[in-house]
Parts: C-alpha cells; sequence; structure tokens
C-alpha cells in the first residue's frame, strides 16, 4: 500500500498590525452649518463624528457611550454649553474644547475653570481645531486606549507620592486607594506638582505642564483648577491637604 502523503504545509501569512482604533468626536452645536463642515473636516482626519443640536440629548449619550473627546458651543437653546459641561463634569473626566464666539470671552475663562481643556474662538480654522483636538487625545492617555502589559519599557511609571499614586499610561488617580476622577487638565496640573513634591510650582510653570503653548489661560483658570482638585480629593478624604498655596509664589504637593 502506498504511503500516504502529507502535503507541505503552506507558507505562514506574514501577521499584519492591527490598524489602530478609530477616535470618535462628539460635536454639540444648534447650527447645523457648523455641525456639518467641521463632520466632514474631522472625518477626513480620519476621526469618527457623532453630532447633536440639542445640549440635553448630548449630556445622555455622552455619558451612556462616550467618545474620546467633544467640542461644545456655549450659546445653545435649552441647556447652554456651560451648562452641559458642568452637568458632564458631575460624572465624567471626558475631553472637552470650547468653540466660542470673540464676544464671549468671560464664558471662555469661565468653561476653562469649570473643567474644559481647551477653547477655540469663532471664527476658527480645520487645521487649528484639528491640531487641538490630537494634542489633547496624545496629552489623555485615556485608561481604554493603554496596552494592558504595563511592563513595556517606553510605558511611563505609576507616580507615587505619600498616600497619592498617579498612573499617566491610565490616567487613573487614587488617594489612599480610593479613586479620584480627574480631567486632563487637572490630572497633568496634579502630576507637575506630584514629581516634585515640597517645590513650588508657580502658574506659569503649572500652565505650560497642562496647556499647549499656543493657549492662553490667565492665573484665575489656574487656580480654579487647583480649588477643584482640592474639592475632588476633600470628597474622598475630607482631611485632604496635600496642595499648598504660596501666596504670591504658587502651589505645591506636600505628601511625598
Amino acid at each position: 500500500m502506498a504511503d500516504a502523503h502529507t502535503p507541505p504545509a503552506a507558507p505562514a501569512e506574514a501577521s499584519t498590525p492591527a490598524a489602530p482604533r478609530q477616535q470618535t468626536i462628539a460635536l454639540v452645536d444648534d447650527d447645523r452649518n457648523i455641525l456639518t463642515t467641521v463632520s466632514i473636516g474631522l472625518q477626513a482626519e480620519g476621526f469618527a463624528t457623532r453630532v447633536y443640536t440639542d445640549g440635553e440629548a448630548a449630556l445622555k449619550a455622552l455619558l451612556e457611550n462616550p467618545p474620546d473627546l467633544a467640542i461644545f458651543d456655549i450659546k445653545m437653546p435649552r441647556m447652554d454649553g456651560l451648562h452641559l459641561l458642568k452637568a458632564l463634569r458631575e460624572k465624567s473626566s471626558l475631553p472637552v474644547i470650547f468653540l466660542t464666539s470673540r464676544d464671549e470671552e468671560p464664558d471662555e475663562a469661565l468653561g476653562l475653570a469649570m473643567g474644559a481643556d481647551d477653547y477655540i474662538t469663532k471664527p476658527f480654522s480645520q487645521r487649528l481645531l484639528v491640531a487641538r483636538i490630537r494634542a489633547i487625545l496624545r496629552r489623555s492617555d485615556l485608561a481604554r486606549t493603554a496596552p494592558e502589559d504595563t511592563s513595556h519599557a517606553d510605558l511611563p511609571e505609576p507616580v507615587v507620592r505619600g498616600r497619592l499614586q498617579l498612573d499617566p499610561a491610565r490616567h487613573q488617580v487614587t488617594w489612599d486607594g480610593k479613586p479620584v476622577s480627574l480631567t486632563v487638565t487637572e490630572f497633568l496640573i496634579l502630576e507637575a506638582m506630584a514629581l516634585r513634591p515640597g517645590v513650588v510650582k508657580s502658574r506659569n510653570q503649572l500652565m505650560d505642564a497642562a496647556y499647549s503653548e499656543d493657549v492662553y489661560v490667565d492665573d484665575r483658570t489656574i487656580d480654579s483648577h487647583i480649588k477643584r482638585l482640592r474639592r475632588k480629593f476633600r470628597a474622598v478624604d475630607p482631611e485632604f491637604g496635600a496642595i499648598d498655596t504660596l501666596y504670591g509664589a504658587g502651589y505645591a504637593f506636600t505628601d511625598g
């Protein structure tokens, strides 16, 4: 009987790297022309987009199915962008960019103080908007996009200072083992202080750590972020006092 013939094994196919996950941007504006223009432009840059013309409907959707970043107009009926941000920040640290008109500068400052990550003034260039989006997404390192294996040498190491632990690779913060939810901007401000405990960081140094160089914020914005940081930590520890104010100089983290 003839020997059974085993066909030669087929050559192994070269593995193809997995395509990067498409990032999603949510747009909230009552101006349908702006929604259409910006959405088409972002899709051409490789982003997926979702659009909402109503703040109340957007809030529900943003909480139930979070995108990677959201862009809010300020002046909208029913729920304007500021109220939308305030409601969102009660439950989410989703990165947010405001689109504002030139006559809304007080709203710009208020929006940043409330936890927005950036603002862009109308009329704006699509190129500038995309650059700002990419900068915030690079900074955010959201937990859902971080690699599961944290043993890689190129991943930033967690920062441990006393009862504080920050994990930049997963954008996670704990105090005494209890999670504290921070926005991208709040995280970067805290990280800048915690990396050198006891060293006073001026407001300008904290601005440089938290914002791209073409974003201007004033001292009051940094002060507002510090107040929000203290409030969030005191929600898990009423005795929290690890962020010191040195009047006229800046702020320091002192639990290191």
